[in-house]
Protein backbone atom coordinates (compact mmCIF):
# COMPACT_ATOMS: atom_id res chain seq x y z
CA UNK A 1 0.00 0.00 0.00
CA UNK A 2 1.48 3.28 -1.29
CA UNK A 3 1.58 6.19 1.95
CA UNK A 4 1.71 3.75 4.89
CA UNK A 5 2.95 6.15 6.94
CA UNK A 6 0.63 8.86 6.10
CA UNK A 7 -2.22 6.45 6.32
CA UNK A 8 -1.28 5.22 9.61
CA UNK A 9 -0.80 8.63 10.83
CA UNK A 10 -3.59 10.03 9.20
CA UNK A 11 -5.44 7.08 11.33
CA UNK A 12 -4.25 8.05 14.71
CA UNK A 13 -4.93 11.97 14.25
CA UNK A 14 -8.77 10.61 13.22
CA UNK A 15 -8.51 8.36 16.46
CA UNK A 16 -7.28 11.58 18.88
CA UNK A 17 -9.39 14.09 17.08
CA UNK A 18 -12.61 12.21 17.12
CA UNK A 19 -11.81 10.85 20.68
CA UNK A 20 -11.84 14.42 22.05
CA UNK A 21 -15.26 14.84 20.03
CA UNK A 22 -16.97 12.38 21.94
CA UNK A 23 -15.72 14.00 25.20
CA UNK A 24 -16.72 17.03 24.24
CA UNK A 25 -20.44 16.11 22.75
CA UNK A 26 -20.71 13.72 25.75
CA UNK A 27 -21.18 10.74 23.18
CA UNK A 28 -19.43 7.27 23.81
CA UNK A 29 -16.62 6.84 21.92
CA UNK A 30 -16.86 4.12 20.00
CA UNK A 31 -20.34 5.42 18.20
CA UNK A 32 -18.20 8.77 17.09
CA UNK A 33 -15.42 6.77 16.14
CA UNK A 34 -17.74 4.52 13.54
CA UNK A 35 -19.45 7.80 12.09
CA UNK A 36 -16.70 9.13 11.84
CA UNK A 37 -14.51 5.99 9.74
CA UNK A 38 -17.93 6.07 7.62
CA UNK A 39 -17.45 9.90 6.92
CA UNK A 40 -14.00 10.22 6.55
CA UNK A 41 -14.43 6.72 3.78
CA UNK A 42 -16.47 8.73 1.31
CA UNK A 43 -13.97 12.09 1.11
CA UNK A 44 -12.48 11.98 -2.02
CA UNK A 45 -8.69 11.01 -2.25
CA UNK A 46 -9.10 8.87 1.06
CA UNK A 47 -7.42 6.01 0.18
CA UNK A 48 -9.57 2.53 0.39
CA UNK A 49 -8.72 0.31 3.60
CA UNK A 50 -9.46 -3.25 3.43
CA UNK A 51 -9.44 -4.72 6.48
CA UNK A 52 -7.61 -8.31 6.62
CA UNK A 53 -10.14 -10.30 8.33
CA UNK A 54 -7.27 -12.59 10.09
CA UNK A 55 -5.57 -9.42 11.54
CA UNK A 56 -8.57 -8.22 13.88
CA UNK A 57 -9.33 -12.12 14.38
CA UNK A 58 -5.58 -12.52 15.35
CA UNK A 59 -4.17 -9.31 16.64
CA UNK A 60 -7.06 -7.79 18.19
CA UNK A 61 -9.49 -10.14 19.56
CA UNK A 62 -6.85 -12.08 21.90
CA UNK A 63 -6.19 -9.29 23.84
CA UNK A 64 -9.80 -7.72 24.16
CA UNK A 65 -11.22 -10.70 25.22
CA UNK A 66 -8.47 -11.16 27.57
CA UNK A 67 -8.76 -7.84 29.15
CA UNK A 68 -12.43 -7.99 29.31
CA UNK A 69 -12.69 -10.77 30.97
CA UNK A 70 -9.69 -10.19 33.61
CA UNK A 71 -11.50 -7.03 34.78
CA UNK A 72 -14.91 -9.01 34.97
CA UNK A 73 -16.52 -10.45 38.94
CA UNK A 74 -16.39 -14.13 38.55
CA UNK A 75 -18.60 -14.12 41.15
CA UNK A 76 -21.40 -11.96 39.59
CA UNK A 77 -20.52 -13.92 36.81
CA UNK A 78 -21.77 -17.51 38.86
CA UNK A 79 -24.58 -15.50 40.06
CA UNK A 80 -25.88 -14.93 36.50
CA UNK A 81 -24.58 -17.50 34.92
CA UNK A 82 -28.18 -18.75 33.67
CA UNK A 83 -29.45 -15.76 31.90
CA UNK A 84 -25.38 -15.80 30.14
CA UNK A 85 -25.68 -19.12 28.95
CA UNK A 86 -29.73 -18.66 27.89
CA UNK A 87 -28.49 -15.49 25.65
CA UNK A 88 -24.91 -17.05 24.42
CA UNK A 89 -26.31 -19.99 23.07
CA UNK A 90 -29.70 -20.33 22.69
CA UNK A 91 -29.84 -16.31 21.49
CA UNK A 92 -27.29 -16.69 19.09
CA UNK A 93 -29.06 -20.24 17.86
CA UNK A 94 -32.38 -18.57 17.15
CA UNK A 95 -30.94 -15.64 16.08
CA UNK A 96 -29.33 -17.21 13.15
CA UNK A 97 -32.14 -19.05 12.32
CA UNK A 98 -34.13 -15.64 12.45
CA UNK A 99 -31.98 -13.97 9.99
CA UNK A 100 -31.14 -16.83 7.38
CA UNK A 101 -35.08 -17.10 7.08
CA UNK A 102 -35.21 -13.30 6.20
CA UNK A 103 -32.01 -13.77 4.35
CA UNK A 104 -32.98 -16.78 1.97
CA UNK A 105 -37.46 -15.34 1.60
CA UNK A 106 -36.64 -11.77 1.62
CA UNK A 107 -33.36 -11.13 0.40
CA UNK A 108 -33.22 -14.08 -1.87
CA UNK A 109 -30.19 -15.68 -0.74
CA UNK A 110 -29.63 -19.71 -0.91
CA UNK A 111 -30.40 -20.89 2.47
CA UNK A 112 -26.40 -22.00 2.70
CA UNK A 113 -25.84 -18.52 2.60
CA UNK A 114 -28.20 -17.65 4.68
CA UNK A 115 -27.45 -19.60 7.46
CA UNK A 116 -23.75 -17.77 7.02
CA UNK A 117 -25.17 -14.39 7.38
CA UNK A 118 -27.02 -15.50 10.42
CA UNK A 119 -23.99 -16.92 12.13
CA UNK A 120 -21.99 -13.35 11.31
CA UNK A 121 -24.86 -10.99 12.54
CA UNK A 122 -25.43 -13.59 15.47
CA UNK A 123 -22.97 -12.51 18.50
CA UNK A 124 -22.90 -9.44 20.05
CA UNK A 125 -19.71 -7.30 20.32
CA UNK A 126 -17.48 -8.41 22.85
CA UNK A 127 -16.58 -4.42 24.14
CA UNK A 128 -18.89 -2.12 22.19
CA UNK A 129 -22.08 -2.70 24.54
CA UNK A 130 -20.38 -3.22 28.51
CA UNK A 131 -18.25 0.10 27.36
CA UNK A 132 -21.12 2.25 26.46
CA UNK A 133 -23.05 0.98 29.55
CA UNK A 134 -19.97 1.64 31.89
CA UNK A 135 -20.16 5.62 30.69
CA UNK A 136 -23.66 5.84 31.18
CA UNK A 137 -23.27 4.20 35.01
CA UNK A 138 -25.32 1.45 34.21
CA UNK A 139 -26.43 -1.02 36.83
CA UNK A 140 -24.42 -3.50 38.16
CA UNK A 141 -26.11 -6.66 37.21
CA UNK A 142 -27.17 -5.42 33.79
CA UNK A 143 -23.42 -4.52 33.00
CA UNK A 144 -22.67 -8.34 34.25
CA UNK A 145 -25.20 -10.10 32.05
CA UNK A 146 -24.02 -8.21 29.22
CA UNK A 147 -20.29 -8.59 29.45
CA UNK A 148 -20.74 -12.57 30.26
CA UNK A 149 -23.07 -12.58 27.44
CA UNK A 150 -20.89 -10.50 24.87
CA UNK A 151 -17.25 -12.55 26.18
CA UNK A 152 -18.94 -15.96 25.23
CA UNK A 153 -21.26 -15.86 22.39
CA UNK A 154 -18.31 -15.42 19.67
CA UNK A 155 -17.81 -19.33 20.57
CA UNK A 156 -21.60 -20.24 19.71
CA UNK A 157 -21.66 -17.95 16.59
CA UNK A 158 -17.68 -18.68 15.10
CA UNK A 159 -18.56 -22.62 15.62
CA UNK A 160 -21.73 -22.49 13.49
CA UNK A 161 -20.36 -19.71 11.47
CA UNK A 162 -17.30 -22.86 10.21
CA UNK A 163 -20.34 -25.30 10.05
CA UNK A 164 -22.38 -22.94 7.66
CA UNK A 165 -19.84 -21.65 5.89
CA UNK A 166 -18.27 -25.90 5.27
CA UNK A 167 -21.76 -26.41 4.00
CA UNK A 168 -21.62 -23.84 1.22
CA UNK A 169 -18.13 -25.39 0.21
CA UNK A 170 -19.17 -28.44 0.30
CA UNK A 171 -23.08 -28.44 0.06
CA UNK A 172 -23.16 -30.96 2.76
CA UNK A 173 -24.41 -30.14 6.93
CA UNK A 174 -24.59 -32.61 9.67
CA UNK A 175 -26.98 -31.37 12.99
CA UNK A 176 -25.23 -34.23 15.20
CA UNK A 177 -21.41 -33.17 13.66
CA UNK A 178 -22.23 -29.92 14.46
CA UNK A 179 -23.26 -30.17 17.75
CA UNK A 180 -20.51 -32.70 18.82
CA UNK A 181 -17.85 -30.67 17.59
CA UNK A 182 -19.73 -27.44 19.73
CA UNK A 183 -19.42 -29.11 22.86
CA UNK A 184 -15.76 -30.20 21.97
CA UNK A 185 -14.24 -26.68 21.18
CA UNK A 186 -16.03 -25.50 24.20
CA UNK A 187 -14.35 -27.74 26.63
CA UNK A 188 -11.25 -27.85 24.93
CA UNK A 189 -10.96 -24.10 25.19
CA UNK A 190 -11.85 -24.03 29.26
CA UNK A 191 -9.10 -26.90 29.68
CA UNK A 192 -6.25 -24.80 27.31
CA UNK A 193 -7.23 -21.94 29.35
CA UNK A 194 -6.82 -22.95 32.37
CA UNK A 195 -3.58 -24.87 31.76
CA UNK A 196 -2.23 -21.57 30.38
CA UNK A 197 -3.67 -19.80 33.28
CA UNK A 198 -1.83 -22.68 35.65
CA UNK A 199 1.54 -21.52 33.75
CA UNK A 200 1.53 -18.27 33.72
CA UNK A 201 0.51 -18.03 37.19
CA UNK A 202 3.42 -19.90 37.99
CA UNK A 203 5.65 -18.01 36.09
CA UNK A 204 4.45 -14.53 37.25
CA UNK A 205 4.69 -16.18 40.57
CA UNK A 206 8.47 -16.14 40.09
CA UNK A 207 8.66 -12.62 38.88
CA UNK A 208 9.59 -9.16 40.62
CA UNK A 209 9.52 -6.86 37.31
CA UNK A 210 7.02 -4.73 36.33
CA UNK A 211 8.05 -4.36 32.65
CA UNK A 212 8.01 -7.73 32.78
CA UNK A 213 4.80 -8.83 34.32
CA UNK A 214 3.46 -6.58 32.27
CA UNK A 215 4.24 -7.60 28.81
CA UNK A 216 3.49 -11.19 30.35
CA UNK A 217 -0.20 -9.75 30.62
CA UNK A 218 -0.59 -8.40 27.16
CA UNK A 219 0.37 -11.58 25.65
CA UNK A 220 -1.31 -14.09 28.41
CA UNK A 221 -4.78 -13.60 25.92
CA UNK A 222 -2.51 -14.79 22.45
CA UNK A 223 -0.72 -17.52 24.81
CA UNK A 224 -4.12 -19.56 25.38
CA UNK A 225 -5.98 -18.28 22.08
CA UNK A 226 -3.18 -19.46 19.78
CA UNK A 227 -2.76 -22.96 21.26
CA UNK A 228 -6.32 -23.66 21.22
CA UNK A 229 -6.93 -22.47 17.78
CA UNK A 230 -3.94 -24.48 16.37
CA UNK A 231 -5.75 -27.87 18.45
CA UNK A 232 -9.17 -26.93 17.09
CA UNK A 233 -10.69 -26.10 19.80
CA UNK A 234 -12.35 -22.73 21.02
CA UNK A 235 -9.73 -19.59 21.49
CA UNK A 236 -12.63 -17.62 22.36
CA UNK A 237 -13.41 -19.65 25.33
CA UNK A 238 -9.49 -20.11 26.01
CA UNK A 239 -8.47 -17.01 25.92
CA UNK A 240 -11.43 -15.70 27.98
CA UNK A 241 -11.04 -18.46 30.39
CA UNK A 242 -7.27 -17.37 31.32
CA UNK A 243 -8.73 -13.93 31.61
CA UNK A 244 -11.10 -14.56 34.60
CA UNK A 245 -8.36 -17.21 35.92
CA UNK A 246 -5.50 -13.74 36.26
CA UNK A 247 -8.12 -11.67 37.12
CA UNK A 248 -8.76 -14.41 40.76
CA UNK A 249 -5.04 -14.61 41.32
CA UNK A 250 -3.22 -11.57 40.40
CA UNK A 251 -3.42 -10.13 43.68
CA UNK A 252 -1.35 -12.54 45.03
CA UNK A 253 1.01 -12.17 42.53
CA UNK A 254 1.94 -8.44 42.28
CA UNK A 255 3.05 -5.63 43.74
CA UNK A 256 0.96 -2.29 44.53
CA UNK A 257 3.31 -0.33 41.90
CA UNK A 258 3.23 -3.55 39.61
CA UNK A 259 -0.53 -3.34 39.72
CA UNK A 260 -0.71 0.72 39.33
CA UNK A 261 0.96 0.51 36.48
CA UNK A 262 -0.24 -2.45 34.86
CA UNK A 263 -4.08 -1.60 35.13
CA UNK A 264 -2.77 1.88 33.68
CA UNK A 265 -1.58 -0.03 30.51
CA UNK A 266 -4.57 -1.85 30.34
CA UNK A 267 -6.49 0.95 30.14
CA UNK A 268 -4.45 2.50 27.35
CA UNK A 269 -4.18 -0.54 25.45
CA UNK A 270 -8.24 -1.28 25.26
CA UNK A 271 -8.73 2.01 24.14
CA UNK A 272 -6.47 1.48 21.31
CA UNK A 273 -7.82 -1.60 19.77
CA UNK A 274 -10.82 -0.23 20.08
CA UNK A 275 -10.62 2.77 18.74
CA UNK A 276 -8.68 1.52 15.77
CA UNK A 277 -11.30 -1.20 15.19
CA UNK A 278 -14.34 0.69 15.36
CA UNK A 279 -12.49 3.67 12.99
CA UNK A 280 -11.82 0.72 10.61
CA UNK A 281 -15.52 -0.73 10.37
CA UNK A 282 -16.99 2.88 9.52
CA UNK A 283 -13.94 2.99 6.61
CA UNK A 284 -15.21 -0.29 5.53
CA UNK A 285 -17.97 0.34 3.80
CA UNK A 286 -17.49 2.84 0.78
CA UNK A 287 -15.09 -0.54 -0.87
CA UNK A 288 -18.39 -2.64 0.23
CA UNK A 289 -20.70 -0.64 -1.93
CA UNK A 290 -18.11 -0.18 -4.87
CA UNK A 291 -18.33 -3.90 -5.07
CA UNK A 292 -21.95 -3.87 -4.97
CA UNK A 293 -22.37 -0.74 -7.35
CA UNK A 294 -24.64 -3.01 -10.00
CA UNK A 295 -27.60 -2.88 -7.50
CA UNK A 296 -30.56 -0.96 -6.68
CA UNK A 297 -29.74 1.47 -3.91
CA UNK A 298 -33.23 0.78 -2.48
CA UNK A 299 -32.86 -2.90 -2.79
CA UNK A 300 -30.16 -2.91 -0.40
CA UNK A 301 -31.20 -0.22 1.99
CA UNK A 302 -34.78 -2.44 2.31
CA UNK A 303 -33.17 -5.42 3.21
CA UNK A 304 -30.28 -3.80 5.12
CA UNK A 305 -34.01 -2.54 7.15
CA UNK A 306 -34.99 -5.62 7.02
CA UNK A 307 -32.14 -7.70 8.75
CA UNK A 308 -31.46 -4.98 11.40
CA UNK A 309 -34.89 -5.21 12.14
CA UNK A 310 -35.25 -9.06 13.02
CA UNK A 311 -31.75 -9.05 14.62
CA UNK A 312 -32.64 -5.86 17.13
CA UNK A 313 -36.47 -7.20 17.40
CA UNK A 314 -35.59 -11.49 17.88
CA UNK A 315 -33.59 -10.30 20.94
CA UNK A 316 -36.49 -8.55 22.47
CA UNK A 317 -39.21 -11.81 21.43
CA UNK A 318 -36.39 -14.57 23.13
CA UNK A 319 -36.02 -12.21 26.41
CA UNK A 320 -39.67 -11.60 26.69
CA UNK A 321 -40.72 -15.11 26.35
CA UNK A 322 -37.58 -17.25 27.50
CA UNK A 323 -37.78 -15.24 30.80
CA UNK A 324 -41.16 -16.17 31.56
CA UNK A 325 -40.75 -19.55 30.18
CA UNK A 326 -37.65 -19.90 33.18
CA UNK A 327 -39.90 -18.32 35.95
CA UNK A 328 -42.62 -20.77 35.31
CA UNK A 329 -40.10 -24.00 35.86
CA UNK A 330 -37.97 -22.35 38.41
CA UNK A 331 -40.14 -20.98 41.56
CA UNK A 332 -37.69 -21.26 44.20
CA UNK A 333 -37.39 -18.13 46.84
CA UNK A 334 -33.40 -17.46 45.86
CA UNK A 335 -34.85 -17.00 42.02
CA UNK A 336 -37.95 -15.43 42.86
CA UNK A 337 -35.70 -12.29 44.69
CA UNK A 338 -33.31 -12.13 41.58
CA UNK A 339 -36.07 -11.54 38.81
CA UNK A 340 -35.21 -8.75 36.88
CA UNK A 341 -37.73 -6.27 35.66
CA UNK A 342 -39.12 -5.58 32.96
CA UNK A 343 -37.16 -2.40 32.34
CA UNK A 344 -33.97 -4.07 32.80
CA UNK A 345 -34.53 -6.50 30.23
CA UNK A 346 -35.49 -3.22 27.60
CA UNK A 347 -31.99 -2.51 28.42
CA UNK A 348 -30.57 -5.43 28.23
CA UNK A 349 -32.27 -6.36 24.86
CA UNK A 350 -31.22 -2.43 23.05
CA UNK A 351 -27.74 -3.58 24.30
CA UNK A 352 -27.19 -6.33 21.70
CA UNK A 353 -24.97 -4.23 19.07
CA UNK A 354 -22.77 -5.90 17.08
CA UNK A 355 -19.41 -5.22 15.98
CA UNK A 356 -15.61 -5.86 15.14
CA UNK A 357 -16.15 -10.07 15.16
CA UNK A 358 -18.99 -9.83 12.87
CA UNK A 359 -17.09 -7.60 10.76
CA UNK A 360 -13.85 -10.12 10.37
CA UNK A 361 -16.40 -13.44 9.83
CA UNK A 362 -17.91 -11.65 7.04
CA UNK A 363 -14.54 -10.44 5.59
CA UNK A 364 -12.95 -13.94 6.18
CA UNK A 365 -15.26 -15.49 3.95
CA UNK A 366 -13.83 -17.53 1.10
CA UNK A 367 -13.45 -16.46 -2.26
CA UNK A 368 -14.35 -19.05 -4.39
CA UNK A 369 -16.31 -22.34 -3.40
CA UNK A 370 -14.63 -25.70 -3.20
CA UNK A 371 -15.24 -26.37 -6.70
CA UNK A 372 -13.68 -23.17 -7.96
CA UNK A 373 -16.99 -21.12 -8.46
CA UNK A 374 -17.21 -17.84 -6.47
CA UNK A 375 -18.63 -17.76 -3.18
CA UNK A 376 -22.38 -16.83 -3.44
CA UNK A 377 -23.57 -13.11 -2.84
CA UNK A 378 -20.26 -12.61 -0.66
CA UNK A 379 -20.11 -8.57 -1.47
CA UNK A 380 -24.04 -8.74 -0.18
CA UNK A 381 -23.35 -10.84 2.97
CA UNK A 382 -20.56 -8.20 3.85
CA UNK A 383 -22.55 -4.93 3.19
CA UNK A 384 -25.46 -6.47 5.36
CA UNK A 385 -22.95 -7.24 8.35
CA UNK A 386 -21.65 -3.86 7.91
CA UNK A 387 -25.58 -2.46 8.18
CA UNK A 388 -26.42 -4.33 10.87
CA UNK A 389 -23.21 -3.17 13.04
CA UNK A 390 -24.02 0.18 11.57
CA UNK A 391 -27.15 0.56 12.59
CA UNK A 392 -26.84 -1.74 16.38
CA UNK A 393 -24.08 0.30 17.47
CA UNK A 394 -24.68 3.88 15.97
CA UNK A 395 -28.41 3.61 16.57
CA UNK A 396 -28.84 1.90 19.62
CA UNK A 397 -25.78 3.32 21.60
CA UNK A 398 -26.95 7.03 20.90
CA UNK A 399 -31.11 6.05 21.74
CA UNK A 400 -29.58 4.13 25.07
CA UNK A 401 -28.81 7.11 27.15
CA UNK A 402 -32.38 8.54 27.03
CA UNK A 403 -34.19 5.12 27.19
CA UNK A 404 -32.61 4.36 30.62
CA UNK A 405 -33.57 7.95 31.58
CA UNK A 406 -36.91 7.01 30.60
CA UNK A 407 -36.97 4.03 32.23
CA UNK A 408 -35.63 5.27 35.10
CA UNK A 409 -32.92 3.07 35.73
CA UNK A 410 -30.33 3.73 38.75
CA UNK A 411 -28.08 1.80 39.90
CA UNK A 412 -28.84 -0.26 43.55
CA UNK A 413 -26.22 0.77 45.17
CA UNK A 414 -24.89 -2.32 46.08
CA UNK A 415 -21.36 -1.69 44.63
CA UNK A 416 -20.94 1.37 46.66
CA UNK A 417 -22.48 -0.20 49.23
CA UNK A 418 -19.91 -3.18 49.32
CA UNK A 419 -16.83 -0.69 48.94
CA UNK A 420 -17.39 1.32 52.02
CA UNK A 421 -17.66 -1.98 54.38
CA UNK A 422 -14.78 -3.02 52.47
CA UNK A 423 -12.82 -0.20 53.41
CA UNK A 424 -14.23 0.18 57.09
CA UNK A 425 -13.43 -3.76 57.38
CA UNK A 426 -10.00 -3.11 56.31
CA UNK A 427 -9.20 -0.57 58.36
CA UNK A 428 -10.34 -2.27 61.50
CA UNK A 429 -7.84 -5.69 60.32
CA UNK A 430 -4.99 -2.73 60.39
CA UNK A 431 -6.10 -1.62 63.41
CA UNK A 432 -6.09 -4.99 65.01
CA UNK A 433 -2.57 -5.76 63.92
CA UNK A 434 -1.23 -2.71 64.78
CA UNK A 435 -2.55 -3.66 68.22
CA UNK A 436 -0.56 -6.75 68.33
CA UNK A 437 2.65 -4.92 67.15
CA UNK A 438 2.45 -2.64 69.89
CA UNK A 439 4.36 -4.28 72.38
CA UNK A 440 7.33 -5.45 69.91
CA UNK A 441 10.34 -3.76 70.76
CA UNK A 442 11.25 -2.38 67.23
CA UNK A 443 8.04 -0.12 67.07
CA UNK A 444 7.52 3.50 68.91
CA UNK A 445 4.76 4.76 70.87
CA UNK A 446 4.85 7.73 68.68
CA UNK A 447 4.45 5.65 65.64
CA UNK A 448 1.39 3.76 67.03
CA UNK A 449 -0.34 6.78 67.69
CA UNK A 450 -0.09 8.11 64.52
CA UNK A 451 -0.71 4.97 62.98
CA UNK A 452 -3.72 4.48 65.00
CA UNK A 453 -4.88 7.86 64.48
CA UNK A 454 -5.13 7.75 60.84
CA UNK A 455 -6.93 3.85 60.54
CA UNK A 456 -9.34 5.26 63.14
CA UNK A 457 -10.06 8.18 60.93
CA UNK A 458 -10.46 6.47 57.93
CA UNK A 459 -12.73 3.29 60.10
CA UNK A 460 -15.17 6.51 61.47
CA UNK A 461 -15.21 8.11 57.92
CA UNK A 462 -16.76 4.93 55.84
CA UNK A 463 -18.42 3.60 59.10
CA UNK A 464 -20.12 7.42 58.48
CA UNK A 465 -20.95 6.67 54.86
CA UNK A 466 -22.96 3.54 55.83
CA UNK A 467 -24.77 4.84 58.47
CA UNK A 468 -25.31 8.33 57.26
CA UNK A 469 -28.23 9.41 59.93
CA UNK A 470 -25.62 8.45 62.45
CA UNK A 471 -22.83 10.41 60.97
CA UNK A 472 -22.75 13.51 63.17
CA UNK A 473 -20.96 15.93 60.70
CA UNK A 474 -18.32 13.19 60.45
CA UNK A 475 -18.04 13.12 56.71
CA UNK A 476 -18.11 16.89 56.66
CA UNK A 477 -15.14 16.82 58.33
CA UNK A 478 -13.73 14.32 56.14
CA UNK A 479 -13.86 16.44 53.03
CA UNK A 480 -12.76 19.49 55.00
CA UNK A 481 -9.52 17.06 55.67
CA UNK A 482 -9.36 15.92 52.48
CA UNK A 483 -8.97 19.76 50.91
CA UNK A 484 -6.62 20.30 53.10
CA UNK A 485 -4.20 17.74 52.13
CA UNK A 486 -4.97 18.48 48.58
CA UNK A 487 -3.56 22.25 49.17
CA UNK A 488 -0.95 20.21 50.66
CA UNK A 489 0.42 18.24 48.04
CA UNK A 490 -0.25 21.53 45.59
CA UNK A 491 2.40 23.52 46.94
CA UNK A 492 4.28 20.24 47.42
CA UNK A 493 4.46 19.68 43.79
CA UNK A 494 5.18 23.79 42.66
CA UNK A 495 7.94 23.47 44.90
CA UNK A 496 9.19 20.75 43.42
CA UNK A 497 8.93 21.76 40.32
CA UNK A 498 10.70 24.94 41.70
CA UNK A 499 13.62 23.13 42.72
CA UNK A 500 13.99 21.46 39.23
CA UNK A 501 13.92 24.47 37.29
CA UNK A 502 16.40 26.12 39.35
CA UNK A 503 18.81 23.03 38.59
CA UNK A 504 18.84 21.75 42.38
CA UNK A 505 17.49 18.38 41.42
CA UNK A 506 17.54 16.23 38.44
CA UNK A 507 14.30 15.42 36.52
CA UNK A 508 14.79 12.03 38.04
CA UNK A 509 14.91 12.90 41.09
CA UNK A 510 12.10 15.16 40.38
CA UNK A 511 9.67 12.19 39.20
CA UNK A 512 11.04 9.81 42.06
CA UNK A 513 9.16 12.47 44.55
CA UNK A 514 6.63 13.05 42.14
CA UNK A 515 5.22 9.54 41.81
CA UNK A 516 4.90 9.79 45.74
CA UNK A 517 3.14 12.63 45.59
CA UNK A 518 1.06 11.27 42.82
CA UNK A 519 0.02 8.01 44.94
CA UNK A 520 -0.96 9.94 47.44
CA UNK A 521 -3.60 12.42 45.17
CA UNK A 522 -4.67 9.30 43.72
CA UNK A 523 -5.73 7.31 46.88
CA UNK A 524 -7.45 11.22 48.09
CA UNK A 525 -9.27 10.97 44.86
CA UNK A 526 -10.22 7.52 45.14
CA UNK A 527 -11.80 8.61 48.77
CA UNK A 528 -13.34 11.63 47.21
CA UNK A 529 -14.98 9.71 44.36
CA UNK A 530 -16.12 7.62 46.78
CA UNK A 531 -18.21 10.45 48.88
CA UNK A 532 -19.00 11.98 45.65
CA UNK A 533 -21.25 8.08 44.29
Amino acid sequence: MEHLELIIFGLLVAIAGLAVIARVVDVPYPILLVVGGLALGFVPGIPRIELPPQLVLLIFLPPLLYGAAFFTSLRDLRANLRPITLNSIGLVIVTMVAVAAVGHLVVGLPWPVAFVLGAIVSPTDPVAPATILRELRAPRRILTIIEGENLTNDWTALVLYRFAVAAVLSGTFSFWEAGGRFLITGVGGLVVGLAVGRLIREVRRRIDDSPTEITISILSGYAAYLPAEELGVSGVVAAVTVGIYMGWHTPELTTPIMRIQGVSVWEILQFLLNAVLFLLVGLQMPKVLEDLSGQSVAALLGWAVAVSVVVIAIRFVWLFTVTYVVRALDRRPSQLLRRASWQQRVIVGWSGMRGAVSLAAALALPLETGGGAPFPERDLVVFLTLAVIIVTLVGQGLTLRPLIRALRIEDDGAAEREELVARMQTAEAALARLEDLAGEDWIYDDTVTRVRGQLDYRRRRFSARIDADSSDGYEERSTAYQRVLRELLAAERRELLVLRNEGHISDEVRRRVERDLDFEESRLEGEEAQAGS
